[in-house]
C-alpha cells in the first residue's frame, strides 16, 4: 500500500466525452452518441491530473450487456438488459472491453491499452472495476484466452448447489416479475438461476437485479455451509481474471459489492496477487461498519468505503437532518483504520450534491468536501461532474429523475459537455459558478498531498474542548500534523458567516508540534495571512465564511 494519499477520479468513458446536445430520453446509441476510449487524450487527462488526481477509475469498460448489437460479439436479450446501454455491473464477458467506447471495435482491448499507457504517461494510475459477485444474465466469453472455460460451462443444473458449480440453479424456469417478450424475443432461463442481489428464487422483481446471475463461492445459502477446500472453481477463475488485468496495465481494482463474497476468498486471492505485484491496490465497496477490520485484515483488502459512517454522517450535516458533532464518532469508528477508509460525497450510485433530492446547491457541499478530504491520510474520491456541480436533472430513460447521473442509458452530462468542449477541455463554454467550482476542488484536492500533514499526519480532535466556544451542529475543529507543522481547519456547515472562539487544550500541544506563543500563519483555502496567540485552554477568534471552511497553517520554528 502507498504512503501518498491516493486522490481518485471516477469517470464513465461512455459519459464523460459525449457531446451530443439533444439527448432523448431512451434514446439508442445514433441518437444519443456515446464516448469514446480514444477520446480521452493526453490534453483531457492533463486537465484531470490538475485537479490534484492520483488515480483514474475509469467505470464501465469491461464487456457488459447492452442493447447495442455488433458483429461477432454476442447479442443480449433486451428484456434482461437495464437501460439501452446497460448496466456496467452486468458483465458479460471478464475478458473483454466494452465494444460501445471503442472506436475500432475489433481493436478495443488494443484502444484500452492505449488509454493506460497515456494515463501513465500524465502521471496517473489506473482503477477498473472488479465484479466478483455475479454477472449477467447472458454470459458469454468471445475473448477468453486459451485453456479458459467460461462460467457454468461444467455445471451440474439439476444441482440447486454443488461446490464444482460457479452457479446456483432454482428447479424451475426464470419467471421474473418482468416482460421477457414473446415468441422469438422471449428470453428464457431453465431451470432459473439465483439472482446477483442474493435472490434464490425463479421469481425476481423489478427491484432486483435480475439482469444478473449471483455466482457461487462454495457456500450452501440452503444450510448454511462452507465448502472452500478443494479451493472452488469460481475462486480459480476469478483470480485468473484479476491477473490478466494486470497483465494489461491496470493499477488497482474497485471491487464491487465485496462483502457479498466470503472474506476467505478474499483471504485467498488478495496475497498471492500481492506476491507478484506488491504495488496492486484492492478498494472494497462496504456497507457496514461491523465488518470494517474482518475485511481489511483477514480480507488484505488496501482501503475500504467509508459510505455508512462519514458519507452518510456528513450528507446529514449538509441537508440540515443531522448535527456536526457527530462526525466525532465518525472518526471513533475507524479509529486504527481511519487511513485505509476512502471518503467521498459523489460517485455512480449516490445522488449528485447539487441535485434537488441532495443540496441542492453544489457550493454547499464545499465544507463536507474540506472536511472528507482532510480528516485523513486515507484516500479521496470525486466523481466526474462533482467538480463542476453537475446537477443530474434529467430522466435519462431507464434511470430515472432521481438526482443521479445514469448509469444504464446512452446519454450527455452537461457540466462534462461544457468543460470538455470538443476535446479543448479549457473551460470556455463552463458557467461561472462551474468554474469558480471547478477552481475550489483543484485547491483542495491538489493541497490533499502538498500538505504532509493532511497526507500523512496526525489528528486532534478540538471538539471536546469547544463545544461552548461555537455551534457544534453547525462547525467542526480539529488539528492536523507532521513534522513541524500544524494544520487548524474549522468547517462551517452553516448558510451564514461564523464568528467561533477556538480552544487549544493543553494536550493538544502536547501532542502536537503546537506550542503557546504568537505564530505567523497562513490560511490555506483562501489565501488570507494572520497572527494567533496561542494559549493553552484560552479561546481566540476566527472567522468562517458561510458554507465553507477555514485551514490555518502553523510552521514551528525549532526551539
Amino acid at each position: 500500500m502507498q504512503s501518498d494519499k491516493p486522490i481518485i477520479y471516477q469517470l464513465f468513458p461512455r459519459l464523460y466525452t459525449n457531446t451530443c446536445e439533444n439527448c432523448v430520453a431512451n434514446g439508442d446509441i445514433t441518437t444519443n452518441g456515446v464516448g469514446k476510449m480514444n477520446e480521452i487524450d493526453d490534453v483531457v487527462l492533463a486537465s484531470i491530473k490538475k485537479l490534484g488526481i492520483t488515480h483514474v477509475w475509469y467505470t464501465g469498460v469491461i464487456e457488459h450487456a447492452q442493447a447495442t448489437t455488433y458483429p461477432g460479439i454476442t447479442p443480449d436479450n433486451h428484456h434482461v438488459v437495464k437501460g439501452k446501454a446497460g448496466s456496467p455491473y452486468a458483465i458479460k464477458d471478464y475478458y473483454d472491453i466494452d465494444p460501445d467506447i471503442a472506436v475500432d471495435v475489433d481493436n478495443r482491448l488494443g484502444e484500452f491499452r492505449s488509454l493506460v499507457e497515456r494515463t501513465h504517461r500524465a502521471g496517473m494510475k489506473v482503477i477498473i472495476d472488479f465484479v466478483p459477485n455475479h454477472v449477467a444474465r447472458h454470459y458469454h466469453s468471445d475473448a477468453k484466452p486459451e485453456g479458459v472455460t467460461d462460467f457454468g460451462d461444467g455445471d451440474d443444473s439439476s444441482q440447486v448447489f454443488s461446490p464444482d458449480n460457479n452457479f446456483y440453479y432454482i428447479q424451475e424456469p426464470f419467471a421474473p416479475y418482468i416482460d421477457l417478450g414473446e415468441g422469438d424475443d422471449r428470453y428464457s432461463e431453465q431451470p432459473a438461476k439465483a439472482t446477483g442481489n442474493d435472490c434464490f428464487s425463479a421469481h425476481p422483481n423489478c427491484n432486483d437485479w435480475y439482469e444478473t446471475v449471483k455466482l457461487n463461492y462454495g457456500i450452501n445459502y440452503a444450510n448454511h455451509t462452507w465448502h472452500f477446500s478443494p479451493i472452488p472453481d469460481t475462486w480459480q477463475k476469478m483470480l485468473h481474471i484479476i491477473e490478466y488485468w494486470i497483465e494489461q496495465g491496470v493499477d488497482g481494482f474497485r471491487c464491487d459489492m465485496a462483502f457479498m463474497v466470503p472474506v476467505q476468498f478474499w483471504n485467498w486471492m488478495i496475497p498471492q496477487v500481492k506476491e507478484k505485484h506488491p504495488d496492486v491496490i484492492f478498494i472494497a465497496e462496504i456497507y457496514d461498519c461491523h465488518i470494517y477490520r474482518q475485511y481489511l485484515f483477514d480480507g488484505h483488502f488496501d482501503y475500504l468505503y467509508d459510505k455508512v459512517n462519514l458519507y452518510d454522517t456528513v450528507r446529514g450535516i449538509t441537508c440540515g437532518f443531522a448535527s456536526a458533532a457527530l462526525i466525532t464518532h465518525c472518526w471513533h469508528v475507524t479509529e486504527g483504520i481511519s487511513h485505509r477508509m476512502l471518503n467521498f460525497l459523489e460517485n455512480h450510485d449516490e445522488q449528485r450534491i447539487a441535485s434537488p433530492q441532495f443540496a441542492g446547491d453544489a457550493f454547499k457541499g464545499i465544507p463536507a468536501l474540506i472536511l472528507s478530504a482532510t480528516i485523513s491520510t486515507g484516500p479521496y474520491m470525486i466523481y466526474a461532474g462533482q467538480e463542476l456541480g453537475e446537477k443530474a436533472a434529467d430522466a435519462e430513460g431507464f434511470s430515472g429523475m432521481d438526482g443521479r447521473t445514469t448509469i444504464f442509458d446512452y446519454w450527455s452530462v452537461p457540466s462534462l459537455r461544457r468543460w470538455y468542449n470538443g476535446g479543448a477541455c479549457n473551460g470556455k463554454k463552463s458557467t461561472k459558478e462551474e468554474k469558480e467550482l471547478r477552481k475550489i476542488y483543484a485547491k483542495v484536492l491538489n493541497m490533499c498531498n502538498k500538505e504532509k500533514a493532511i497526507s500523512q499526519g496526525g489528528f486532534f480532535d478540538l471538539m471536546y474542548v469547544n463545544y461552548e466556544n461555537l455551534d457544534a451542529s453547525r462547525q467542526f475543529a480539529y488539528l492536523r500534523h507532521h513534522g513541524n507543522e500544524v494544520l487548524l481547519a474549522v468547517v462551517n456547515f452553516a448558510n451564514e458567516p461564523a464568528k467561533v472562539k477556538i480552544t487549544i487544550p493543553e494536550h493538544a500541544l502536547s501532542c502536537t508540534p503546537l506550542t503557546e506563543g504568537t505564530h505567523q500563519v497562513k490560511e490555506l483555502i483562501h489565501n488570507a495571512k494572520g497572527a494567533f496567540k496561542i494559549k493553552a485552554n484560552t479561546p481566540f477568534d476566527i472567522n468562517i465564511p458561510a458554507n465553507d471552511a477555514v485551514i490555518w497553517k502553523f510552521t514551528i520554528k525549532a526551539q
